[in-house]
């Protein structure tokens, strides 16, 4: 009989590894905080985890009973059921698993876990110490994310540690480059696209390295320290992110930047930040990380959280109207964008495949600090005619059926989903279609937020597909105020139905904007 409940043990704690899949991708997504992955339990676990758990108790019935040969089959086709859910998840996932060192050792403590349990019972196969070990990991393998929970505390003192190493490794590696310069980056939307901008201009001047996709975390800085710089670098861009305050304070002390942009202060990730004044407060800490060691640090004036807020600003250079460094004269085309670039008295036009009014912002911002570091304005120039649209931002190129596609599918935000809605509609004569889930982490505005967008999607757009049935009533309530014609707006559980729906409809009259591709722990 022991070896039917071995087989039932076996299949199930395998049957477990697989599901974890589903859960340890949803923690990563979710930045290994709890609290965030708690809340997509919430929304998306429940039913599951119930009928998970009346199989569960059937098994354990069974055991009670020493119905050990059916028992080690239902087993058997938990692990059949989960292995098939776990490819398909992985098949369907927007965003799949990372297998990166520290999820493959929150792996190795789950497999540790079950096989602990199982040698319990297999040395006290008779007595109540043995029954509780299969009893408990019936618990674990039914409610996978206790097993996640009790996994990542047992891990947590040893990935402090291993944190703490790199950190000081990626601290020794900056000093002994001597002579580098070290710019921040951060801002509540538009750090990345300057980052490449930058690193593009300064790069007709300087050696330079920065950090790669959205490598804008403690850890992902260091990673970047770790593998990318070279004894020939010369300057080192680190975009900085923040989702509370004391995050950017926390990447200054790791890279301790000579100079500094400040990009925007605006309406994002206020369910953890709170209000806006954290954000300003949290971004300006890198202005005062850069002011501290005499640097200088750019603070666009355009953005209002920034304007309002200016007599906080201290000793900031501005960039933006009105100051030294503006774009003004601005157009926009198919093929990009034209405007006159004004660099303290240094003027030159310049042309762009960049779209929307915050790409010149951006382009602004790179450009004058560039200039601050001796980059002569006709190298400016030959830079931003380089230029190609960062990866899922405002990102133009051909599509199915001859369409095209505005891909601005990265982590959307107020004024920037709402320029690109406007961007959109600058494409005179063509079918114009806008697929999106809406904004994410903005507290109790983000229903205001939400119907903003849905209103100038309905200003701009021939059909509106949202994705989410929760998730895009705000925006659907904001186009039923409208007179846009509702049997154009379709609204679908996630992004294949929307392009299922999209693809019959386009031509090569036809263009799409992909705002805000939401990872899965959001869709809903």
């Amino acid at each position: 009989m022991n070896i039917f409940i071995t087989l039932c043990l076996g299949f199930l704690s395998l049957s477990a590894v697989f599901s974890i899949y589903n859960q340890y991708r949803m923690l990563q997504q979710n930045s290994y905080f709890i609290a965030r992955y708690f809340v997509w339990l919430k929304t998306s676990y429940t039913t599951g985890l119930c009928a998970q758990a009346f199989l569960y108790c059937i098994i354990s019935v069974l055991f009670l009973k020493d119905s050990c040969i059916i028992m080690s089959v239902l087993a058997f086709c938990v692990l059949v059921i989960r292995v098939i859910s776990a490819v398909k998840c992985k098949k369907d996932a927007i965003k799949p698993l990372v297998f990166t060192g520290r999820v493959k050792r929150l792996y190795a403590t789950a497999i540790v876990i079950f096989g602990i349990l199982i040698s319990i019972y297999e040395i006290f196969p008779r007595n109540n110490f043995g029954k509780s070990a299969v009893l408990l990991l019936f618990c674990l393998s039914c409610a996978t994310p206790i097993t996640v929970i009790i996994a990542k505390n047992i891990n947590s003192p040893f990935e402090r540690l291993v944190s703490r190493y790199y950190v000081n490794d990626a601290k020794r590696i900056l000093k002994s480059h001597s002579g580098l310069k070290v710019i921040g980056i951060t801002g509540s939307y538009g750090k990345t696209t300057t980052k490449f901008i930058l690193n593009r201009i300064l790069s007709e001047k300087y050696n330079t390295v920065c950090t790669p996709q959205s490598f804008n975390t403690p850890m992902g800085v260091v990673r970047t320290i770790r593998e990318y710089l070279k004894p020939q670098t010369q300057i080192f861009i680190c975009e900085m992110g923040a989702k509370k305050t004391g995050d950017i304070e926390e990447i200054c002390n790791i890279v301790n930047p000579d100079f500094g942009i400040i990009t925007s202060v605006g309406e994002q990730h206020l369910d953890t930040f709170g209000s806006v004044d954290n954000v300003f407060k949290t971004k300006f800490e890198l202005y005062d990380a850069v002011t501290e060691k005499g640097g200088i640090c750019l603070a666009n004036i355009e953005s209002a959280g920034i304007y309002e807020r200016k007599s906080n600003c201290g000793k900031a250079s501005f960039f933006g109207s009105g100051t030294k460094y503006f774009a003004d004269n601005i157009s926009y085309s198919s093929a990009g964008s034209t405007f006159t670039l004004h660099l303290d008295g240094e003027d030159v036009t310049v042309t762009t495949k960049l779209l929307g009014k915050h790409s010149v912002s951006d382009i602004t911002a790179a450009a004058a600090l560039a200039h601050i570091l001796g980059v002569g304005a006709v190298d400016i120039k030959v830079a931003i005619a380089a230029l190609s649209a960062a990866e899922h931002r405002l990102e133009l190129k051909p599509f199915k059926n001859g369409s095209l596609l505005i891909d601005d599918a990265y982590n959307s935000n107020p004024e920037g989903c709402l320029e690109a809605v406007k961007v959109l509609g600058s494409f005179d004569g063509m079918k114009k279609t806008i697929i999106t889930p809406g904004l994410i982490e903005l507290g109790e505005r983000e229903y205001d937020c939400n119907f903003a967008l849905g209103l100038e999607a309905a200003k701009y757009c021939d059909i509106i597909i949202l994705v989410g049935i929760n998730r895009s009533v705000p925006l659907s309530d904001a186009i039923k105020t409208t007179g846009f014609n509702t049997d154009n707006l379709y609204v679908v559980s996630s992004f294949k139905e929307a392009m299922n729906t999209y693809l019959p409809m386009c031509d090569k009259d036809s263009v799409v904007l992909l705002e805000n591709d939401l990872p899965d722990n959001y869709l809903n």
